[in-house]
Order: C-alpha cells, then structure tokens, then sequence
C-alpha cells in the first residue's frame, strides 16, 4: 500500500518496507499534474510546461516518468498519450481524499501545507501558474468540506465533535469570517459559551486589524443559542405549529423578514415539542430557506437549519422536504464558490425530485454554479431546460431567475441583442409577479445593455433604481452589481474619479457581509481593475489584481481567473499571458477568445 503526499512537503510511502523517493522536484511537479489536470495531458504538452529548457524535452519528461513508476511499485501505472495515471486500490493521494465527497473527513484535520509546498519552479512559468491555482483550488476545497462537516455535526446534535472542523477552517482562512461564526456556533451549543465569547473577540480583532471591518451582528448572535438546541422554547399545539408555518411564509413572502423569522422559529419548537416529524422538517427547511435568502449574514445559521431538516425529513420520509433542503444546500455552496460541496448537495437533490417545480429550481441554480464558472454550454442547458419546466408548471418566479442568468451569460459573451431580449422577459414576469426582492439584479443587467448600446440616459435610469432599491432591501450583492453599473457609466462619461469612487464602494458594499456571493464581487474587482489600468494607476491596480486573482482561484470562477491573469499581463508579468491562454483553452466565450487575441 502507498501514500502518496502531495499536501505540504510531498512524499510517497509505501506501508511495509522503505521507497526511494522519485528524484526531481519537475518529477514531484508532473505527479500532481497528472493527478489534478481536468483531463490527460498529452506527452507533448507535458514537455513542453515542465521540460522546455532541457536539451530533449521528450527525453526529460520519459525520465520523470520512470522515477514516478518506480516510486509507485512499477507497472503500468503511468500509460499512453495523452498520459493516464491509475492508481492501485491499495494507493492513497491526499489530493483525492480532498475532492472525494465520500471519504472519511477525519484526515481533513491532519493536512497541513500548500500544495507541493517548498517545490519551486521558477523556469517553468506556465506550471507555476497553474500551481497556484490549484494551491487556492484545494485550499478552499478542505476548508469547504470542514466546514460541511461541522454543519452536518451541529445538525446531528454533536456540536462538541463539531468544535476541531471549525478550529481548522478558521486556522486555514482566519479572515472568512463565516469561519469563526461556525466555529462560535459549535462551541455555544455544546455549552461552551465562555470559549465561544473569546472566539468572538478573537475574529473582531483580527477582521478590525487586518480588513479594517467590523464583524457581523450575526456573529455576536451565534453565541447566544443554548446547549443542544438551535431554536427556542416550544409554545402551543400541532395546530399553532402549522398556523406559524403558514403565517411565517405568507410573512417572509410579503417582506416582512423579521416576523416571519418569529413565526418560522416558533413553528420549529413547537412541532418537535408536539413530535410531529413531518411538520418540524418542513418548518425547518422554510427556516433555513429565510435564513438564506431573506436576510443576509445569516448562511451560517441557514445551513445548520437545512442540515437538521433534512435529518428529520429524512426519518419521516419526506421526500419533498427533503429535496428542498438539499437544493438549498447547494444554492449556499454555489454563492460561496465552493463547487465541490454544490455539486454534491445538487446531485443529490436532483436524484430525490419528482415533480417539474423541484426540478425546475435545482436546474436554475445548477446552470448559475456552471455560469460562475465559466462553462457556457451547461449553463445555457441547465438554465434553459429551468426556464421550460418552470413554465409548464406555472412557476413564473422560477422563470424568472433562470432568465435573468441565461441573461447574464450572454452578456458576458457579448449576445448583447440576445442578453437584451431575455433580460427584459425576465424582468417583465418580475414585475407581474410583484417580486421586488429580485428586481435589482436584471435592472442592473438591463441598464449594463443599455450602456453597450450607447444609452446612457436609460443606463444611468437602471443602475439609478436598482442602487436606490438594493439599499432599500440591505442586499450587498444588489448594491454590488448597481454600484459597479454607476461606476462604468461614469469612466463612460470621462469621470474617472466618479467611477473610482463608485468602483470602490460596490466593492465594499459586495464583500460586506460574510455569506457575500462570491461572484458577484469578483465581478466588481474585475470592473475596478480594468478601470484602474485604463488609467495607466498601477498603484491602484495591483492589489485590485491580486485580490481578483485569488477570489477567482479559490472559488473556481475561471473566466474571471482568465482575465485577472490578463491584467497581471498589463501589469508588467511576461508570463501571464501564456498563462491566460492555458487556463482560457476550455472555455466557450467569444468575447473571452477575443480578449484573449488581443493580449497575444
């Protein structure tokens, strides 16, 4: 049996008697290619990003080669071209245990190091771009499944066990602050709450210092949950539970959060008081669902709630509550760019739903999570079969949302007439249907088309109302999107300080919460950055760089990790665009493609 150690200094062990280990730091660095690439690579190709500088490249690569067969027990392990690695039953690669949503997480706690950590390749610029990549890739793939496993944990009353995930997902991104929340949670329900105080004063300090913000509310809230318990104290009957069900609902629909909040968490403690599993189930997962979506800051929360409804929903058999909590799940996961645990949660819902509304609203946020991340074709398909199934169903709310990122994603291709047509149905089902909620988001996207198409006066009439709107609900994506819309409108007007100022205040308004939506914030940085280098401001523009590129890589958003590449190319690095065009190779967008000529 072998280990295979590619999580902080790599090493290969194999159980029972002693391995030289393979020579070469470029033989390490075609190893973890050739167990992360999306798909084999070519022994051309190979030579080529590892092997350039070497008098026979194809030489090289044959020679790495046999160092790693030999150090993985010889045999067929590495074969053809394109080169495919198989790996033994009896052989483990932490790299895998990461990405396998059925391995046993306990490992997660012992990892420790960046990918190929010390392993540096300076002559091999393209490789080291594709490295760090990958370094942020499955740095934010442990810290997601910490963190589901600390969820799922506090769900399933184990809030003690819960406290060691979320530890370690707070030492592995210490500045998430939903981290630190969890980590409070799990220690004020299993009792701890002197801990859970200090944890608290811990995070503001360290997000006052570092970020210069202030924490959440919802931080400071998470301590105050009593041991064993995520509601309150039961109230009346069965009767009383399902009158707060409904009155929670009907509130939570008309905007009236709070109330419907009251009612939603009354609902809770009072059918588990009454022992009626089903009811508890669904009022749990319209719990969840409001923490979601209705109020921000509150994910956190949310996903414990939708984790133990899915629990009880799951003992009563109710399938349908069931495949609610799990779509929920995987909304979260998809805003927070933790793509990994979306798919899982998505998979899974889409193997429980029945009817044409359950699988109308997993197609919608499927075709968002492979919009964000640059895969065109399943986005349209995903999105497009939402928008049918909605329809035949009658669920105009649904049609709505999936029109309006079918919508987004031909803008980003610069289908502006098609983005123009799509958009404005969305927005006309928002307006029959009263959804005000929603209504900022395709305002922004309609106002962007009208700037392309050199409107400014409606432009600025868009971004205008869905900015004033967007802070009239708190929603920071909204703000976000509104302010970033203001802030090009105004570098088109020749305001160059305008749209700084706007640039920068979309960027905060999008980041200001814990359970922001990661691309929507991405977006604005990209906005910022090529607004700063526009203007030849570096200064400006460098960290603006770093931070999109980051964002980008941790949550695997690879149009956006195309053009951060691209600006660090205007910034001054030789390599960036080689880099762009590896990582830009996959992706279905014209408009990318021709970004991606012109930076040739």
């Amino acid at each position: 049996m072998a280990k295979i150690r590619l999580l902080g200094s790599p090493s290969i062990e194999q159980v029972g008697g002693a391995t030289r280990p393979p020579r070469g730091r470029k033989t390490w660095a075609l190893l973890a290619y050739l167990l992360l690439s999306d798909r084999p690579p070519s022994r051309k190709r190979l030579a080529e990003l590892l092997f350039a500088d070497a008098d026979d490249p194809l030489g090289a690569l044959r020679w790495s080669l046999a160092e790693l067969r030999r150090a993985l027990g010889g045999g067929d392990v590495i074969t053809g071209d394109p080169l495919v690695l198989t790996l033994g039953l009896d052989t483990t690669a932490d790299v895998l245990v990461v990405t396998e949503d059925s391995a046993d997480p306990e490992p997660l706690l012992d990892f420790s190091g960046e990918l190929l950590d010390g392993v540096d390749l300076a002559s091999c610029p393209e490789y080291e771009s594709w490295l760090l990549v990958e370094r942020h890739r499955l740095s934010a793939a442990i810290e997601g499944r910490l963190r589901e496993t600390a969820v799922s944990l506090v769900a399933g009353g184990r809030a003690a066990d819960a406290v060691a995930y979320a530890s370690k997902a707070v030492a592995l991104n210490p500045l998430e602050q939903g981290n630190h929340e969890l980590l409070v949670r799990s220690l004020a329900i299993s009792g701890n709450r002197t801990a859970a105080l200090r944890q608290i004063a811990v995070c503001e300090d360290l997000l006052r210092r570092e970020l210069g913000l202030q924490a959440s509310s919802a931080l400071r809230e998470a301590s105050a949950v009593g041991p064993g318990s995520i509601a309150g104290p039961p109230l009346g009957g069965r009767a009383a539970a399902a009158s707060q069900l409904e009155a929670g609902r009907a509130a939570i629909a008309a905007g009236a959060v709070d109330a419907g909040l009251q009612c939603l968490r009354r609902a809770v403690s009072e059918a588990e008081h009454c022992h009626d599993a089903v009811l508890r189930g669904r009022a749990l997962a319209a719990l969840g669902g409001a923490l979601v979506h209705a109020i921000r800051g509150h994910d956190e929360e949310g996903a414990i709630v939708l984790h133990e409804a899915i629990l009880i929903a799951e003992q009563a058999g109710d399938r349908s509550t069931s495949v609610l909590a799990h779509r929920e799940l995987g909304f979260v996961e998809v805003q927070a760019g933790r793509r990994q645990t979306a798919g899982n949660w998505l998979r899974k819902a889409e193997a429980l739903a029945e009817t044409d509304g359950e699988h109308a609203a997993i197609l919608g946020v499927r075709g968002m999570n492979s919009s964000d991340q640059g895969d065109y074709p399943a986005a349209f398909e995903h999105l497009g079969e939402s928008v049918d199934t909605a329809a035949r169903c009658g669920d105009r709310r649904q049609q709505a949302w999936s029109l309006a990122l079918m919508g987004r994603a031909h803008l980003l291709r610069a289908e502006y007439s098609q983005a123009t047509t799509i958009v404005r149905e969305s927005l006309d089902l928002i307006r029959q249907e009263r959804w005000i909620a929603f209504l900022p988001f395709p305002q922004a996207l309609d106002a962007e088309l009208s700037l392309y198409a050199g409107d400014l006066e409606a432009a600025a009439d868009g971004f205008e109302q869905a900015w004033v709107l967007g802070c009239q609900l708190n929603d920071p994506c909204w703000e976000g999107m509104a302010g970033r819309g203001l802030g090009l409108l105004s570098a088109d007007r020749g305001d160059h300080a305008g749209a700084t100022e706007w640039l920068t205040q979309a960027a905060s308004r999008a980041a200001r919460e814990p359970d922001r939506y990661q691309w929507v914030h991405a977006y604005v940085l990209d906005a910022a950055c090529t607004a700063a280098l526009a203007r030849d401001d570096d200064e400006r523009a460098r960290p603006l760089v770093a931070q999109l590129a980051t964002l980008a890589a941790r949550c695997e958003m690879r149009e956006l990790m195309v053009r951060a590449k691209l600006h660090q190319a205007r910034l001054g690095d030789s390599s960036a665009t080689a880099s762009a065009r590896l990582l830009g190779a996959a992706i279905d967008n014209p408009a990318l493609t021709n970004l991606l000529l012109q930076g040739e």
